[in-house]
């Protein structure tokens, strides 16, 4: 590293509303009920936070079976299916749901649109929770498309009525060119009256959109499993600047920076700035020298909670988590 080297930090970053609101569903949980509180899935797709959240009583699991009768269960960031849902309600489980508010919405217009007779395209990762959760609302007549290939192949019964729905943490390039897609071979497809991709992954994209061109190296805080941290770094890298995500600041090699005089730093929606400090030490440790944050939107947006979390005897200020 040269002894000129900067940092630049992306504005926005790091936790979105539906995070911060899935962690502190967890977090009240467990000063309210005790531990353990059991947790459908990661909370969110973030090893620190995860382990955080162990640490204080939380236990993840994938199978509802494996949760005792009667145990106060939270369902995670992403959403889940209606099987699981019905199931849960079957067992008995105390449930507090942290889908995120702008997942739900994707929930309910794909339940509404259903009931009119629609038939869906999700553009989406194959896999993912989300994605599993979104298409798991019906029992038949939503079909996944990852690619633009996938779109020349899929065959929904009828095309009369047919309406797209995505998942919220895609890039929005990508999306838009499925999309494109989707509207070229389906011409009277029905699109989202807004965007399904979220506020918090447009305007972290856009954000990096920004900070690429500024810099001579991008890294990226963020889990494997996260989807949205994913689509930052492969952002970056279309832009023609080198990219690395990285879970904590033990993963940064020295030798990513030799000869690079400014560094780019952002967070996937999931990741504690915790994590993003810890990195800006190892890097000033590597060499260099100054930090600023770029100009850009400051996001204001809060989502409240569910029902039956309010502690006692507490005054207008919330839990103080990972933030």
């Amino acid at each position: 590293m040269t002894v000129s080297q900067e940092i630049i930090l992306a504005e926005p970053r790091g936790f979105c509303a539906g995070v911060d609101r899935a962690i502190e569903i967890v977090e009240r949980a467990l000063v309210k009920f005790g531990r353990p509180i059991y947790v459908r899935h990661e909370i969110v797709h973030n090893t620190y936070v995860v382990n955080d959240l162990k640490a204080k009583g939380a236990i993840f699991i994938e199978e509802l079976a494996d949760v005792p009768a009667g145990a106060t269960l939270v369902f995670s960031a992403h959403g889940v299916s209606k099987a699981i849902q019905d199931e849960a309600k079957q067992r008995g489980f105390h449930i507090f749901d942290a889908t995120c508010p702008l997942v739900t919405k994707v929930h309910v217009e794909v339940a509404k649109l259903h009931r009119e007779g629609y038939e869906f395209i999700m553009i989406g990762h194959k896999g993912h929770p989300e994605v599993e959760g979104t298409m798991g609302q019906l029992d038949s007549g939503i079909h996944l498309v990852e690619d633009v290939e996938d779109v020349a192949r899929v065959a929904p019964a009828q095309t009369e009525k047919l309406a797209v729905v995505t998942q919220t943490t895609l890039s929005v390039d990508d999306a838009a060119e499925i999309l494109a897609a989707v509207k070229t071979r389906f011409p009277s497809v029905r699109e989202p009256k807004q965007q399904d991709i979220c506020y918090a992954t447009q305007n972290r994209q856009d954000a990096v959109k920004l900070l690429s061109p500024q810099v001579d190296i991008v890294i990226v805080v963020g889990s494997p499993t996260s989807s949205n941290s994913n689509r930052l770094r492969e952002l970056a890298v279309k832009l023609g600047t080198p990219s690395h995500m990285v879970d904590g600041a033990d993963e940064l090699q020295a030798e990513w920076f030799e000869g690079k005089h400014r560094v780019g730093l952002t967070a996937g929606a999931s990741a504690p700035e915790i994590l993003v400090r810890q990195v800006i030490e190892r890097i000033k440790a590597l060499g260099a020298i100054s930090v600023r944050t770029m100009d850009g939107l400051t996001e204001t947006i809060k989502f409240p909670l569910p029902k039956g979390l309010k502690i006692e005897g507490e005054g207008a200020q919330p839990l103080q988590h990972l933030r």
